[in-house]
C-alpha cells in the first residue's frame, strides 16, 4: 500500500524531476494519471470494496500524479490532530478539488474521517459512487434548516461512531477569504459532540478550478505551492463565538502569509 510518513509534524514534497510531458503541459501529465485513478476508484466502489484504507491510498496516488505534475506540496501540523484522543471536526477555507482529495492522504490513516458535502457531488458522474462509499453528510447550501438538522445529527452520529468530520463552512469556494460568508456551524458540532476543532488552512490555487464544462478540473499550475496547514485542537467553550474568531484568526493569518488575499 502506498503511503506518506506521517510520524513527524511536517511533509514536503521530495525533489522530483517532471517528465517531458509535464514540463510541456502539466495539466495533461496530472490528468492522465488522475482520471484512472477516479475510475478505479468508482468501480471499487460500486462493487463495495472502497474501504478507508483503498480511500487513503487513492488520496496518496493523487498527491504522486500533482507531484509527478510538478506541483510541490507543503503540509504543516500534523501532530495537532494525530495527538487528539479521538474525533474532531475539521473546519477550513475551501478553495479547489485539491483539498478533498489530498486531504484523505494526510488524514485517514492517522484518524478516520467523512466530508460535509453538498448534493451535488453525491449525484456527480462517476465521483458520486467513491463520495457515496465514504457515508458523507450531504447538504443542500439552499435549505439552512434542513441542513442545519442533517449537520447535527448526521454530524453526532459519525463522531459517536468515532470517525472525525471535515467541513468547509463557506458558501463557494474561492481564493479570496471572506469570513463574512463563513459560518460557524462546524464548530456549532463540535461543542454539541463535546470534541475538538481542528482549524485548517489551505492554498490549493495551484489546481485552478475551470470556467467551464466541469468546474472542479481547472489548470494545473507548478509556479504555485500547495499548502495545508493545521492548527491547534480548540476545545468548544460556551457559544463557542471565541473558537470560531480563533479559527477565523488561524486561517487568515495562515492564507495572508502565503500570500493570498482576505476580507477585514
Amino acid at each position: 500500500m502506498d503511503s506518506l510518513d506521517l510520524s513527524g509534524d511536517a511533509y514536503l514534497s521530495p525533489p522530483t524531476r517532471p517528465t517531458a510531458l509535464a514540463r510541456l503541459s502539466p495539466t495533461l501529465a496530472f490528468y492522465r494519471r488522475f482520471i484512472p485513478i477516479v475510475f478505479r476508484s468508482s468501480r471499487e466502489a460500486k462493487r463495495g470494496e472502497y474501504h478507508d484504507a483503498r480511500w487513503a491510498e487513492s488520496s496518496v496516488h493523487t498527491i504522486r500524479a500533482l507531484e509527478a505534475a510538478g506541483v510541490r506540496i507543503e503540509v504543516q501540523g500534523i501532530s495537532h490532530y494525530r495527538e487528539v484522543d479521538g474525533p474532531c471536526v475539521f473546519v477550513g477555507n475551501h478553495m479547489s478539488m485539491c483539498e478533498t482529495v489530498v486531504l484523505p492522504g494526510f488524514v485517514q490513516p492517522l484518524k478516520p474521517i467523512t466530508f460535509v458535502v453538498k448534493e451535488s457531488l453525491v449525484r456527480y458522474p462517476v465521483f458520486c459512487h467513491v463520495m457515496r462509499s465514504r457515508d458523507p453528510i450531504v447538504v443542500t447550501r439552499t435549505n439552512p434548516r434542513s441542513d442545519l438538522k442533517a449537520m447535527l445529527g448526521g454530524g453526532m452520529r459519525r463522531l459517536e461512531a468515532g470517525r472525525s468530520i471535515v467541513v468547509f463552512p463557506q458558501t463557494t469556494r474561492t481564493t479570496v477569504f471572506d469570513p463574512s460568508q463563513f459560518n460557524s456551524i462546524g464548530v456549532k458540532l463540535a461543542a454539541r459532540a463535546g470534541v475538538p476543532v481542528v482549524p485548517v488552512a489551505v492554498r490549493t490555487d495551484a489546481w485552478a478550478l475551470a470556467r467551464w464544462f466541469i468546474k472542479d478540473l481547472g489548470r494545473i499550475d507548478p509556479s504555485k505551492t500547495v499548502h495545508i496547514a493545521f492548527g491547534e485542537p480548540l476545545w468548544v467553550q460556551a457559544r463557542g463565538d471565541e473558537e470560531q474568531q480563533a479559527v477565523i484568526a488561524f486561517i487568515r493569518s495562515r492564507l495572508e502569509a502565503w500570500g493570498l488575499e482576505t476580507v477585514r
